[in-house]
């Protein structure tokens, strides 16, 4: 705020403030300590003067700001953080340096002897000495205890007070306080008061690196977890997604020890109660096909299925904004406004419009929004027990049908395959999509070997009586370059199918090779596209890719054939 006399602080009722400031330039700008004088009033501008709120940790901060304002996270992060500026639509916009995705390969868990037995160790959860996670601990917090000001955010995670965690974020960017304030489940004012001890604490210390000489480091970065502990410690990279992936992580390992299904999927709610779980992986249209204006959201990325219903883990959506109109996307369009964050996106220098188009920095552009940017998302993110469970896939080569009808068995076969594929890059002469295989559509975030949660949900479905569904929004006619993305109005006429019962009164025919039963029509879909054989000119170019396929899912099956049933294992494809 700049300071152009008193006439700027008309709410001022003492003149004799002002002289006692005495600012050197006429448009000085007032440090927040200055304005808790103009204000008289310090819990309204978010200074928590304890600074003894972080004594536990060893941080000694000289200001802590916790749960601060949004207009006050908006004026920290531009003034302190190099970039930052307020974009046309209200949205703050914030860049998170060199890293502008996950960093998988840096993630670590503490292998110690209270967690490490039910753990899945591998390529997903790669062991960490104890001894090296209290190095990078140590490591993160002599770093915070140089900063100026640090940002404290208190909330939640978990929409069920049976299941709830109370989170507390330390960080030395508003730009991250910022994101969790979006992300995590903001207290009342009386919660806040008597928030207590933290179930779950997370040391962001991005801007620092990890040491590469400390055992189990192979980077400068380093995303480290201790279940014992319930911290997280991030050093070497400012990408804010890591945060709210930790906390699904340590949700992924508490829940199932409760009988509780931790999904990577969104959530919505009907006008009957009737509630429809849509797992994917990125890219494949869960944050968009769950944003849908004639559903209340429940949540668009992590939620947890339990005895009596579903809840929603975060208070916000991160979804992508790569090519992000109000034409294919209003509602998500809509809710970059004040209180949003855009990451790494790219903007008019003049009038501070977005280019949603522009990937230069990165195809992994996002937007942070509170949930309540969407119209129409429900009040408390709970649910009753599912109807549907929509698991979605982006098939690249042309050869998976746009909606099928699974069988239980196939519903776990497909749930622990967790298939997408990614297209090519744009290196010359790559012209082949690639599978991707994420068990349980979420294999980044999974603590348990992934029988755990298959049985979990297969239980659920019998259980409740869910009718499950593979649908895909990737290609048709041919493989990706040859073929045409499917349109998204059908994809959303096939998810209204689903929802309005269409499709399970439908007449089906079972696809060979991958044995899925199609519908032979659905509303408001051409009827041609339906089987994807159909579509292609060339019919055995299409078998040969389609046996290429199953022979992919196939191999990659293998790893879950120990403890897997004989039921789930004859669900898989049969190439011809």
């Amino acid at each position: 705020m700049a300071f152009r006399g008193e006439q700027k602080f008309s709410s001022v009722t003492d003149p004799s403030i002002f002289r006692q400031l005495k600012p050197s330039k006429p448009d000085a700008f007032l440090d927040h300590e200055e304005m808790l004088k103009v204000h008289k009033h310090d819990t309204t501008m978010n200074l928590h003067l304890d600074t003894s709120l972080l004594e536990p940790e060893g941080i000694h901060p000289d200001k802590i700001y916790r749960n601060s304002s949004v207009g006050l996270l908006y004026e920290h992060a531009c003034k302190f953080e190099k970039g930052s500026i307020i974009a046309s639509n209200g949205a703050l916009v914030a860049y998170s340096g060199d890293k502008r995705g996950r960093c998988p390969l840096d993630k670590r868990v503490v292998d110690e002897p209270t967690t490490s037995k039910d753990v899945w160790w591998g390529a997903i959860n790669i062991k960490l000495p104890e001894a090296s996670f209290m190095t990078n601990r140590e490591r993160a917090i002599d770093y915070l205890n140089t900063r100026d000001r640090l940002y404290v955010i208190d909330a939640f995670g978990g929409a069920d007070p049976k299941y709830r965690l109370k989170v507390r974020v330390i960080t030395s960017r508003a730009y991250h306080a910022l994101f969790m304030h979006n992300m995590l489940i903001r207290p009342t004012e009386e919660e806040l008061a008597n928030f207590g001890d933290p179930d779950f604490t997370i040391f962001n210390a991005g801007e620092f690196p990890a040491n590469r000489y400390t055992e189990g480091m192979t980077s400068s970065t380093s995303v480290s977890l201790s279940f014992a502990r319930r911290e997280l410690v991030i050093l070497g990279t400012q990408y804010a997604g890591e945060m709210k992936k930790g906390l699904f992580t340590l949700f992924n390992y508490l829940m199932p020890k409760q009988g509780v299904l931790s999904m990577h999927a969104s959530a919505n709610e009907g006008k009957d109660g009737d509630v429809s779980i849509f797992f994917g992986l990125s890219g494949t249209g869960k944050t968009t096909l769950s944003s849908d204006p004639e559903r209340l959201l429940i949540g668009d990325d992590e939620h947890c299925w339990t005895d009596d219903g579903v809840f929603n883990i975060e208070g916000g959506c991160y979804a992508k904004a790569i090519n992000l109109s109000r034409e294919q996307e209003p509602d998500i369009y809509d809710a970059a406004k004040f209180g949003a964050v855009l990451e790494n996106v790219k903007y008019d220098l003049v009038t501070r419009d977005i280019d949603y188009k522009d990937n230069s920095l990165t195809e992994n552009t996002r937007l942070s929004y509170p949930i309540f940017h969407i119209h129409n998302a429900k009040d408390v993110s709970m649910g009753p027990l599912p109807k549907n469970v929509i698991m979605l896939t982006c098939d690249a080569f042309g050869v998976l049908p746009p909606v099928s009808k699974l069988t239980p068995e196939q519903a776990m076969y497909h749930f622990m395959s967790g298939y997408t594929a990614k297209v090519a890059g744009t290196e010359v002469g790559v012209k082949e999509p690639s599978a991707t295989f994420s068990a349980c559509f979420g294999a980044p975030f999974i603590v348990w070997h992934p029988s755990k949660y298959a049985e979990l949900l297969a239980e659920k479905v019998q259980k409740d009586g869910a009718h499950c569904w593979l649908v895909n929004t990737g290609w048709t006619g041919g493989p990706y370059g040859e073929g045409k993305r499917l349109s998204l109005k059908y994809t959303r006429s096939i998810i209204d199918g689903i929802h309005h019962g269409d499709l399970e009164k439908a007449e089906y025919e079972t696809l060979p090779i991958f044995n899925l039963a199609v519908p032979k029509s659905c509303p408001k879909v051409p009827s041609d596209i339906l089987n994807p054989r159909n579509t292609w000119d060339d019919k055995a170019a299409h078998d040969r890719q389609a046996n290429h396929l199953a022979n992919l899912f196939i191999e990659n099956f293998r790893s879950f054939e120990e403890g897997t049933t004989q039921a789930i294992l004859d669900a898989a494809p049969t190439p011809q």
